[in-house]
């Protein structure tokens, strides 16, 4: 079991190298090693997430960073996205630890979001992925997910 809630400052760094760790783990095979690296780079800045997390929920196109806590409070999974458009929300980020996927992390801060995002009247919801062979692609596709290439989509 998790708790999910609005992530603090002081969890930006818990934040920075699950999402590094993650992306190295499931695109190595699948993307080059510098295409790889730059996802790292642009996603994982320690000061980006920082700043980020300071930036208050609630303006639309940015609604803030959630996480997903263990009953120790290790950080376990985070999440983050908008509504940069009327009525369409946006996945920016979702990950969960290697080790906690398929405990359901995954799915709780999808739905911890996906109500953020339909407080601020979206109506669909997307997220773009960085291969068309990405391996969360399942996990997306069983939330209701559907689309070609990177870019899924789904009613809300």
């Amino acid at each position: 079991m998790v708790e999910v809630r609005s992530a603090a400052v002081t969890e930006a760094a818990a934040i920075s190298r699950l999402l590094a760790t993650v992306i190295r783990e499931s695109y190595t095979g699948i993307l080059e090693s510098s295409i790889i690296e730059r996802l790292v780079g642009t996603n994982c800045s320690l000061t980006r997430i920082s700043a980020e997390i300071g930036v208050p929920g609630g303006a639309p196109s940015w609604l803030g960073w959630l996480v997903a806590a263990d009953a120790g409070g290790q950080v376990v999974g985070a999440a983050a996205g908008g509504v940069p458009s009327p009525g369409e929300g946006e996945l920016y980020v979702l990950c969960a630890a290697p080790d906690r996927r398929r405990h359901g992390v995954g799915s709780a801060l999808l739905s911890a979001l996906t109500e953020r995002m339909r407080r601020n009247d979206a109506q669909r919801q997307s997220v773009s992925l960085p291969s068309a062979a990405d391996p969360s692609l399942p996990f997306y596709t069983a939330h209701g997910f559907a689309g070609e290439g990177q870019r899924l989509s789904r009613r809300m």
